[in-house]
């Protein structure tokens, strides 16, 4: 979760250690992972997020009723009846998010407001507080990852962006010996402002940069963003408009390769591309992701062939990619 990623980083260490020159964890947290290339002058970076969206503790009554913080922007609608675990400094345990007219089985219609809802551990304040919970203490929503459909169809939490991660895993193993020098960045905080991302560009000198993170899918009608249809290349967003050449460069190679792609002009979110393209003067960037339904919520739903082409397309492209 954003400010805890330390379980994910190393989980992400040891799987990418093999395949890189470098590695370096920062002081905010990113993990910082070099593939030397053959051009000294040439600089990639390839940036993915740790962090997930999740909760955090801001007061138990005397119920032991544990009321909650929103960590990232996590639909509240997806809250209510959610399972949990709740990371204490002395024990983890388990708990169910509820709220008083939920409690005591009132069928009233509507919502309730996000304050109104706590977990449920069934246990004590006095109790919580000697395992080590207290304000500030993370709480974590629990959903196993399963697969629907075919079979190439995932549904889980944190595919937002644990994809990305697993994108660039998968991308250090493939790429042997590019031209460029590759740094692989898994950003902290980036749920809650992108911070990691910004900060992460002081130690690089970079020439260009590509987030690689999920898009929002609108496949509920005909048009739009598809789940199955190919990676999703960003042009602009809330915040970003991305370097257009870059942009080309990436419809350019998914052409050549005959790699499925999509386009994205859009009103709302937006990636670690925007801090990696204007921090310290500026550089190239845009974003390149997997779409997904449901984001924001405690689970999603994906289609490994994206990730697939996805891997695809940054591998040609961080191979050999183009003067800009």
């Amino acid at each position: 979760m954003s400010g805890n990623e330390d379980k994910v980083r190393k989980i992400i260490q040891g799987k990418i250690k093999s395949y890189v020159d470098e590695i370096e964890t920062d002081r905010m947290g990113n993990l910082i992972c070099r593939k030397n290339g053959r051009d000294k002058d040439s600089v990639l970076i390839l940036a993915a997020h740790m962090d997930e969206i999740g909760l955090m503790t801001r007061e138990i009554d005397k119920y032991g009723h544990i009321f909650f913080s929103k960590v990232g922007a996590l639909s509240k609608q997806t809250l209510l009846g959610q399972k949990v675990h709740i990371q204490g400094t002395k024990k983890e345990i388990h708990g169910v998010i509820t709220h008083k007219k939920l409690h005591i089985g009132d069928e009233s219609e509507g919502f309730p407001e996000e304050a109104e809802l706590y977990v449920d551990t069934g246990i004590s304040k006095d109790q919580l507080m000697a395992m080590g919970i207290g304000i500030g203490t993370y709480i974590v929503p629990e959903r196993k990852t399963e697969f629907l459909g075919d079979g190439k169809i995932i549904s889980g939490k944190a595919l937002d962006d644990r994809l990305g991660c697993t994108i660039l895993i998968r991308l250090a193993e493939a790429v042997k010996k590019p031209d460029t020098n590759i740094y692989y960045v898994f950003t902290a905080q980036e749920e809650i402002g992108m911070y990691g991302a910004k900060t992460s560009m002081y130690k690089i000198d970079a020439t260009c940069a590509l987030a690689v993170d999920v898009s929002f899918a609108t496949d509920f009608s005909d048009s739009g963003i598809q789940l199955g249809k190919g990676p999703v290349i960003t042009i602009k967003d809330s915040d970003l408009i991305a370097n257009r050449s870059l942009v080309d460069s990436l419809i350019k190679l998914a052409k050549k390769r005959r790699i499925p792609y999509q386009l994205e002009v859009s009103d709302i979110g937006t990636t670690d591309a925007l801090y990696l393209s204007i921090t310290k003067g500026g550089l190239p960037a845009t974003a390149v992701g997997v779409p997904i339904r449901n984001p924001h919520s405690t689970i999603s739903i994906a289609n490994l062939r994206d990730v697939k082409n996805c891997i695809r397309l940054l591998k040609a492209f961080s191979e050999h990619p183009p003067a800009l």
